[in-house]
């Protein structure tokens, strides 16, 4: 699990960043646990590094803290 502040989401596209340990992780809205497909810039947020499928790491099951 790692657990970070949401620096960047794009509802258009459906995808964000999350900074954890001053590392930046991608993960897209279908990602977040609760289903509301969305997360505010600044929110504490949580969830399960991946590999994604563009081989980059990824952040997933993300939740608010």
């Amino acid at each position: 699990m790692i657990e970070g502040v949401v620096v960047d989401f794009d509802d258009v596209r459906g995808d964000g960043t999350l900074r954890a340990n001053e590392e930046l992780f991608y993960f897209h809205c279908v990602a977040i646990a609760d289903g509301s497909r969305t997360i505010s810039v600044g929110a504490r947020a949580r969830g399960r590094r991946c590999v994604g499928y563009r081989g980059r790491d990824e952040v997933t099951a993300v939740e608010k803290v």
